[in-house]
């Protein structure tokens, strides 16, 4: 008999042409993600994560010494790309989620990062500020990935970076987002909060390397939207 889900591995490619400086040089990233088929959401990749993590593999050299926090990591690969990138990077789910929180833990071994020493793993519940926020230092980024899923946790989530951007101005959080449905939107949301909404053109991600944004997006329409103050 089975003990559980069975674990998928997943392999990520990321490719340029050019190193972190820009030099002619090709550069090759490959992160291994763990899926468990037929589970929760959160131990699956969903398409807006790769998307999220080829855009900072193309920004990576703005990454190295960043201290960055994704929010509702699930299997964290974009997390885990910045990270590897040279960034100082935070994962979070919530503090109600154990197994949720021991998976993103199997997600770090596999790619050799080590808890503590090369990232770190909080427990945070959107809207519930159980873990002190601040005593993790400076926040200059806020990551999310098909994080505005559920219209009733919206809220919650921006409530959660409207405090990190009240104690971190100059931070920023950038997201990628799913289209299902025309008729959701957070606009009033971020008027109440006092947050302001700028879209990325993606067009062009992975474009110098070949890469087929329709394949790694599976087709569906993906936003990268980053709100600051």
């Amino acid at each position: 008999m089975s003990d559980g889900p069975k674990e998928n591995l997943r392999r990520f490619i990321f490719t340029s042409k050019t190193n972190s400086r820009g030099e002619p040089v090709e550069e090759q990233l490959e992160i291994v993600i763990p899926e468990l088929v037929q589970a929760s959401y959160s131990f699956l990749t969903w398409c807006c994560a790769p998307v999220l993590a080829w855009f900072l593999w193309e920004k990576r050299q703005e990454l190295v010494n960043k201290h960055v926090l994704e929010l509702g990591s699930g299997t964290a690969l974009p997390g885990i790309v910045a990270a590897k990138c040279g960034a100082k990077v935070t994962l979070s789910e919530s503090i109600t989620l154990p197994k949720s929180l021991a998976h993103i833990q199997r997600s770090c071994q596999l790619n050799n990062l080590v808890l503590n020493r090369d990232i770190k793993l909080i427990g945070l519940t959107w809207g519930l500020f159980l873990h002190n926020l601040q005593d993790h230092g400076p926040i200059d980024l806020i990551l999310a990935s098909d994080c505005f899923y559920e219209p009733s946790n919206f809220e919650d989530i921006l409530v959660t970076v409207s405090y990190i951007l009240d104690h971190n101005p100059e931070s920023k959080f950038l997201f990628t987002y799913q289209e299902r449905s025309s008729d959701l939107s957070i606009e009033h949301l971020l008027a109440k909060w006092n947050l302001k909404c700028f879209v990325h053109n993606i067009n062009n991600l992975g474009s110098s390397v070949g890469l087929d944004l329709h394949e790694l997006s599976g087709g569906h329409s993906i936003h990268l939207f980053e709100i600051t103050r």
